[in-house]
């Protein structure tokens, strides 16, 4: 019974169940958990970005990047003033057009991410060292704030929310993307089931994600409306395990919980290895080897700072239909018609 309750991991504790979120109080100032060693996160980035073999880990990064950036010209509105908030190698900042974005502050903690970011002729550019921890900005600067994969590193993500939207002018809108709870779901089973075989226990070796259902209501909490929030789920194929955990290790992606530990023994390595094969695994004809799937889920998310000219959701209890007439929907808009017409010919 335990071992099949451990197959069943796509749905693992989130960032938030794991650290449970539930903020203590000392004289009424909130204090969040820590999750992430912010430390040990910054040294992987430094060596991720300064190795001579860097871009051949941009693959996931760039394409989730790209699909963010499109998001912003779903807006039929020219930003005077955007933030790209954790703006790495800049995945989102050189899709950005000028036509949508006239002035791009390059917001990260590592200088050396922002010293040879392009983006598009016509979009001046500033260049702001910050602390996703402690993220300031000048209140009610900007119109418009974008963040690919930085935002699921941060430990006190309702404060994160609260000073982006405190950094937002009214009426400006959050554009991120962060990896969601499914992610990575068959290396995190085949490592805890391993480690149980192996050592008759677990420990976490894949860091905690916030699920989609997390998302909305810490926006919400922030003070954002209009939330639109949805998700995508890229599936990369690898030879084994373990280019799966070169890459993430290559993309600055890799474990950096507090309470991780800091050697996997070999003997366990190889047996997830082999756990993650035959749980996972898909045999290729043409090449005559095995493949193992790997699941990024990606949560995208949108969220407006109000004013008071946005739409506002009706009164309770003003609709006129009811939802248990939803299945006969067409009739009722039908009916409208026909009630519409006979009275302009009234």
């Amino acid at each position: 019974m335990f071992l099949q309750k451990l197959l069943n991991l796509k749905n693992p504790p989130s960032k938030l169940s794991f650290c449970t979120f539930a903020y203590l109080r000392r004289n009424n100032e909130e204090l969040a958990a820590h999750v992430f060693d912010q430390n040990a996160k910054r040294l992987q980035r430094e060596r991720a970005v300064s190795a001579s073999d860097v871009k051949l880990y941009d693959y996931l990064k760039s394409e989730i990047g790209y699909r963010l950036s499109d998001r912003i010209f779903d807006i039929k509105r020219k930003f005077t003033l955007a933030a790209d908030l954790g703006t790495s190698r800049g995945y989102v900042a050189k899709h950005v057009s000028p036509s949508s974005v006239e002035e791009l502050i390059l917001c990260d903690s590592n200088a050396q991410h922002l010293k040879d970011i392009e983006v598009q002729d016509g979009i001046k550019i500033r260049k702001q060292i910050i602390n996703e921890e402690r993220i300031e900005f000048e209140p009610d600067s900007l119109d418009l704030v974008i963040s690919s994969l930085t935002l699921h590193w941060i430990n006190d993500l309702p404060g994160a929310f609260k000073r982006i939207l405190h950094g937002l002018k009214q009426d400006g809108v959050l554009i991120a993307a962060v990896f969601g709870g499914d992610t990575l779901y068959e290396l995190r089973s085949s490592l805890q089931l391993a480690e149980l075989e192996r050592r008759g226990g677990i420990s976490p070796h894949i860091s905690p994600f916030t699920h989609v259902r997390d998302i909305g209501g810490l926006l919400n909490t922030a003070g954002f409306t209009m939330l639109t929030i949805d998700t995508d789920e890229i599936i990369i194929s690898y030879p084994s395990m373990f280019e799966l955990m070169w890459d993430l290790k290559g993309m600055g992606e890799n474990n950096a919980a507090i309470s991780r530990e800091l050697h996997l023994s070999r003997d366990t390595q190889f047996a997830a290895a082999a756990i993650y094969q035959e749980l996972y695994g898909k045999f290729d004809e043409q090449k005559g080897s095995y493949t193992i799937p790997a699941t990024f889920q990606v949560i995208n998310m949108l969220g407006w700072k109000p004013h008071p000219k946005q739409p506002k959701p009706k009164e309770r209890g003003s609709g006129q239909i009811s939802l248990k007439d939803l299945h006969r929907l067409d009739e009722i808009i039908k009916e409208a018609k026909k009630i519409g017409s006979d009275d302009e010919r009234n």
